[in-house]
């Protein structure tokens, strides 16, 4: 299985084997303008379920009760306040978390009172906090403060390290991709956000931002003397890019979508911890939107970018009318043909002999 794999991944990086990303780009921004909607569908209808943390209101928290539905959790509230509705979540195997809209000193301490009976628990065992609604604004600010400043310093960069803006661009809008899709299924599977997710959600931008960066690499090593020859077009050269990258990404992939998976398990099954649930549910959906824009948005896009400059077109048209001539329309790619002139060595055949001439000279006495 492993060996198959490995050939498998030596095929692509090669050239005997290939998928033709870039010649079907089309089809990938449809299926990503369709995401998109989706997620805004979602956004849209059920909206995001915000945290105590942000929309402010007093917590309590029951440790050791006797059952954990809710309906008990109502009725405490309602002899407080019965125009409140609770929002009661199970955390680990015997505790209750209820949250209500802000209560004052008397109200908390009734509250605590009668969740306590309610319960069947001890008034010790019923603790109370109160979260103001101005620390959610300030998070809510700062969060999108530093995403604002962050794709800023991105474009600049990527702009910088590769040269031209129409990697920047293209890894922009992959960003913005993977932080609407992600939103949008988080808020469709209903968690709260809460600040571990808004770090689930900022921590995807940056994995997003590294696997792009990986495929644009490889892209602009096998683009790099493009125009100086005849032989394959600026897009079949970046298929190729992105084919050699593909056994990278799923690796990659693999490795961090795993342990997530068993965070998000265990944090909400096993232990009812939302931190855990929630910082690992933003990534385990940005992680695998991430790596599937990576190879089949983001280097799409790059190439029609870049395919808008005329130099790049009159290139394409040669490079075809070169194979319309030859008569040479089925045509495999291999890693050969990116190199440059000066780099590319014709490889003796097995077996082959290069003369008496190639032998090394003996040393005379």
């Amino acid at each position: 299985m492993a060996g198959n794999f490995s050939q498998f991944g030596n095929d692509l990086y090669s050239g005997k084997r290939s998928f033709d990303i870039i010649g079907h780009r089309r089809r990938w921004y449809l299926i990503a303008c369709g995401l998109v909607v989706f997620s805004l569908a979602l956004l849209l209808a059920r909206g995001l379920n915000l945290g105590i943390e942000f929309r402010g209101g007093s917590e309590f928290t029951v440790s050791g009760a006797s059952t954990t539905a809710s309906e008990p959790a109502q009725e405490a509230l309602n002899s407080v306040d019965a125009n409140q509705v609770a929002r009661v979540s199970v955390v680990g195997g015997n505790s209750v978390r209820v949250q209500t809209e802000a209560l004052g000193a008397d109200d908390t301490e009734a509250m605590r009172d009668a969740l306590a009976v309610a319960y069947g628990v001890d008034a010790t065992q019923v603790t109370s906090s109160f979260v103001g609604p101005s620390w959610g604004q300030d998070v809510t600010a700062k969060a999108l403060q530093g995403l604002v400043i962050f794709l800023v310093i991105v474009t600049v960069v990527m702009a910088l390290y590769f040269r031209t803006w129409s990697m920047a661009i293209a890894a922009l809008v992959a960003l913005l991709h993977d932080l609407v899709v992600t939103v949008g299924l988080y808020a469709g599977v209903g968690f709260e956000v809460t600040p571990a997710s808004v770090i689930g959600f900022l921590t995807i931008l940056g994995y997003s931002l590294y696997d792009t960066v990986v495929v644009f690499d490889k892209v602009r090593e096998n683009t790099a003397h493009v125009l100086d020859q005849s032989r394959v077009t600026y897009a079949e050269a970046s298929n190729l890019a992105v084919n050699q990258t593909i056994v990278r990404s799923i690796n990659t992939s693999v490795v961090g979508i795993l342990p997530v998976a068993s965070i998000l398990f265990v944090g909400a099954f096993l232990l009812g911890a939302g931190t855990l649930r929630d910082i690992a549910l933003s990534l385990f959906i940005g992680m695998i939107v991430s790596t599937l824009s990576s190879i089949f948005l983001a280097s799409p896009l790059e190439t029609t970018f870049r395919l808008r400059r005329p130099a790049y077109r009159e290139h394409t048209a040669k490079v075809l009318a070169r194979r319309a001539a030859s008569a040479d329309a089925d045509v495999t790619i291999t890693s050969d043909d990116v190199r440059s002139e000066a780099d590319r060595v014709t490889a003796l055949l097995p077996g082959g002999h290069q003369g008496q001439a190639a032998q090394p000279k003996r040393k005379k006495r």
